[in-house]
């Protein structure tokens, strides 16, 4: 029942307040509609993965979709009620062989459809409260993922306070969440199987039984801070019986008023928990290797400089090995693995050191913008040296062209991966494994 409780509140504050806003106007209940407002996405994904693997059939998916915001106006003096809904549909497209396709763009039905986001919040000067189910934008370990047509949610409770311009304090205390591929929230993550208590979740790493019990949530607490080129977060996570994370990462961009500017950066992340750790309690192993408690210790930094329309930056990451521990020091990512959507430098978009285990890895990145940033160009060049998946790279690229004039709101993008190398299954049969994702978005 805690899952909808948020959805309760929020229609019965609704329906309150709109019940007698034409009695009494002094508290803005007159503007919840009139100065509510819609917004959303139209759109269009094309996904391919092609395998070089002789036993792995190359998969594909197709889909046509809506994501559509909806916000009331403020009301007693800071309230507002907001809600999404998403949709998307796959015209038959789909093949009849679960293995030929992308399961992970939307799960392998012709169409999938859900409530994204639902609830209630108050945001007065520095102080913000929402509660209900939301995306979280801005946080990296529980982000939104939004590379597919749905975008990950939570059933949680944030709380955050600004007490100077750059400088945010927060809190967030999560129950349950939805997947990409899910049709409501559960009390799971992305370490628990497909289908587990019911739940549609596909792309996910699948490694704990399905009796294991459930994730009983997370807590969250940190702060973060942007001031001319400083940029740092301090954050810490509980993922309750998975593991206690502390994480930060820092930038500082020197500003030389030459058009070249240099940029540092370092990141650290270190994780325990004992013995009664979802892994642990079922013997599981992640990379071959169980163990009778979580620890892991990540480090990063990053070396770049920005010029006239681009950038380009040289990255570093370490994920030490623990002996004893589950997956030998795994990094345990419950809302990013297999999604390759983590904050560490060297990620790719196929996968990163979550995936890969613990080793090393770097990356070259360069991005550079055309014609006043209408085409936007990517490319980049990563290395994983890892102890349990061997050694492998990844060769990426990324062109977006945003659209003006009359198809003002109009981005085509299409993003292209080749990754070779490793070993134990990394790619199929340890095989070349190319990943090209085509999508055509119209915010309005």
């Amino acid at each position: 029942m805690r899952k909808n409780w948020i959805i309760a509140l929020a229609a019965t504050g609704l329906v309150a307040t709109s019940a007698v806003a034409q009695a009494d106007d002094s508290y803005g209940l007159d503007n919840i509609f009139t100065d509510g407002h819609v917004d959303g996405d139209l759109r269009l994904y094309n996904f391919n993965r092609w395998y070089d693997s002789k036993t792995t059939p190359n998969a594909s998916a197709f889909s046509v979709a809506a994501l559509v915001n909806a916000q009331t106006g403020t009301f007693f003096g800071g309230f507002s009620i907001g809600g999404s809904f998403v949709t998307s549909n796959s015209l038959g497209t789909h093949s009849d062989e679960l293995a030929k396709i992308d399961t992970t763009l939307a799960g392998p039905n012709n169409s999938i459809g859900a409530f994204s986001q639902a609830y209630l919040q108050f945001k007065r000067d520095m102080f913000l409260f929402r509660g209900g189910y939301q995306y979280l934008a801005d946080d990296p370990w529980m982000g939104n993922n939004d590379s597919r047509i749905i975008p990950s949610s939570y059933n949680a409770l944030l709380v955050q306070v600004t007490p100077l311009t750059g400088w945010n304090l927060f809190a967030v205390r999560e129950y349950s969440w939805k997947s990409r591929t899910s049709y409501g929230m559960y009390p799971d993550n992305l370490y628990y199987p497909s289908k587990f208590d019911g739940d549609s979740m596909y792309g996910n790493n699948g490694s704990l039984p399905l009796q294991a019990r459930t994730a009983p949530g997370t807590w969250e607490g940190g702060t973060t801070y942007v001031n001319g080129g400083l940029s740092a977060q301090l954050r810490y996570y509980d993922f309750m019986n998975f593991a206690r994370t502390f994480y930060t990462v820092d930038s500082y961009v020197f500003r030389t008023d030459t058009g070249f500017d240099p940029v540092i950066g370092a990141q650290y992340l270190s994780q325990n928990y004992g013995s009664d750790n979802r892994f642990s309690e079922n013997d599981t192993k992640l990379f071959g290797i169980a163990g009778d408690r979580v620890k892991s210790q990540a480090i990063g930094g990053d070396l770049g400089v920005m010029i006239p329309n681009g950038r380009f930056d040289i990255y570093y990451n370490k994920l030490a090995r623990e002996d004893g521990a589950v997956g030998g020091g795994a990094l345990i990512s419950p809302f990013t693995t297999n999604y390759g959507t983590d904050p560490l430098f060297t990620t790719s978009m196929i996968r990163g050191l979550v995936e890969a285990g613990p080793g090393r890895a770097w990356k070259g990145k360069f991005t550079y913008d055309l014609f006043d940033k209408k085409l936007e160009l990517t490319a980049a060049y990563a290395k994983y040296l890892t102890d349990y998946r061997g050694h492998s790279h990844d060769l990426y690229f990324d062109v977006i062209y945003h659209l003006d004039g009359y198809l003002r709101g109009l981005t085509l993008r299409d993003r292209w991966e080749l990754s070779n190398g490793g070993i134990d299954n990394l790619n199929p049969t340890n095989q070349t494994f190319v990943y090209n994702r085509v999508m055509i978005d119209y915010k309005f």
